[in-house]
């Protein structure tokens, strides 16, 4: 927070990380309210909405390379603002129909395509490498801060409008509004005082560089092959608490965004538990996943709406610690004229294999009940963590690197 451009960057994103919780829970009611949805038009929504950033990111992490990442952000930021205000206006006039919901978050999802690896990347400039641990640390907190405050009030803005489509229509119009604050303070800025280095210039093959670089990163490489496992299969939250909270415990918006708060205590509580650590073991990291598998698979079984609720924070407390040190990691140990290209790689596969999870998930929820939708995904996150040990050991035998003699400790 010495840093005032940090200070305006940490503002503008509460505002809108709020605006963009309330707009989650919203859609999803939404999809809902519509005659006719379930847990598969719910998946495909969320699989349109992410699909973007699986095909985008790549390119996305390129151009955030060659060009100021701060004007990046602020087109990004504007072009998510006019899809949401569009599903705003046609929620709120009540003639939302299900393929507009499918186009209108496909179209928010090439502006989030585009913003992931730019946002990302652009921590590092706004406080240098020495203060980045703890600079993602906080965004985290601010993110989960908004998670905490967004579902709730969404559901009860949306339980107070009388739960039907106009009512979330306001909700998601309150999200249009608040991408001006991040707009507004990255105008603000002192362009002088970032630490930008200079943009690469256009060469053919920058992609492939990006993906050479990685692949000669044991470390880099398992956690790309954590993060997918844990971000296809075992994120799926939007899914998995809508459909835990209406069909296996019948509640309604109210109850259903009060699960996302108490998701995001879990996550608040990680975060700033990772803005105090320095360093973390990859022991700590791997660990923190194998947790949230059983966390996940053991929510499934929850025999009451308390009993799910209550073991919400655990969930959130070990996914974040995964997200937080793979993320750090990631941003330090990259090359500066990479990181713009090792970002969009990671938030291609933290956040693009959710097209190809939430359909699987929502199908799953249709075909054998809500609860599978937990059960599975936290198997398939467990999995996931012994594939990773594996590829680490391969990629470091293949490289002549032998485990023993990397560092037992990894900086956060």
């Amino acid at each position: 927070m010495s840093h005032p451009n940090y200070r305006l960057y940490f503002a503008g994103s509460l505002v809108s990380n709020v605006g963009t919780w309330m707009q989650r829970v919203a859609q999803d009611w939404l999809v809902l309210t519509i005659p006719g949805n379930g847990g598969a038009a719910l998946g495909i929504t969320t699989g349109l909405q992410f699909l973007p950033v699986l095909l985008l990111s790549p390119y996305a992490g390129v151009l955030a390379d060659r060009i100021p990442k701060r004007v990046l952000l602020q087109i990004t930021q504007a072009v998510m603002a006019l899809a949401s205000l569009a599903l705003g206006v046609i929620a709120a006039l009540g003639v939302a129909e299900t393929w507009h919901v499918y186009l209108i978050a496909f179209v928010f999802g090439i502006g989030a395509a585009f913003d992931g690896p730019a946002r990302q990347a652009f921590v590092s400039e706004l406080v240098g490498v020495d203060d980045v641990a703890n600079a993602v640390s906080l965004n985290s907190a601010a993110f989960n801060t908004a998670r905490l405050v967004g579902p709730g009030l969404a559901g009860l803005l949306i339980g107070l409008g009388g739960g039907g489509m106009r009512a979330t229509g306001w909700v998601i119009l309150a999200n249009a509004l608040s991408y001006l604050a991040v707009i507004g303070q990255l105008r603000r800025m002192d362009e002088d005082a970032l630490h930008s280095p200079r943009p690469s210039g256009r060469t053919p093959g920058m992609l492939r560089e990006g993906v050479a670089y990685l692949r000669g990163q044991p470390k880099m490489l398992m956690i790309l092959v954590l993060v997918f496992f844990v971000g296809t299969f075992g994120m799926n939250f939007q899914i998995t608490s809508a459909l835990m909270a209406t069909e296996v415990f019948g509640k309604g918006a109210e109850e259903y965004g009060v699960l996302g708060s108490v998701l995001a205590i879990g996550s608040l509580t990680g975060a700033l538990v990772a803005a105090g650590r320095s360093r973390v073991r990859v022991r700590l990291l791997m660990g923190a996943a194998v947790v949230f598998g059983v966390v996940e698979i053991a929510a499934g079984l929850m025999p009451t709406y308390l009993t799910f609720v209550l073991l919400c924070p655990v969930l959130g407390f070990s996914v974040i610690t995964v997200l937080n040190s793979c993320n750090a990691l990631l941003q330090t140990e990259s090359a500066p004229a990479l990181r713009g290209r090792v970002m969009a790689i990671y938030m291609t596969i933290v956040m693009g294999g959710t097209p190809l999870g939430s359909p699987l998930i929502g199908w799953i929820g249709e075909q054998f009940g809500a609860r599978w939708t937990l059960v599975a995904g936290g198997v398939l996150v467990l999995v996931g963590v012994g594939l990773a040990v594996v590829v680490r050991r391969l990629a470091g035998a293949k490289a002549g690197v032998a485990p023993a003699a990397e560092p037992a400790m990894l900086p956060l």
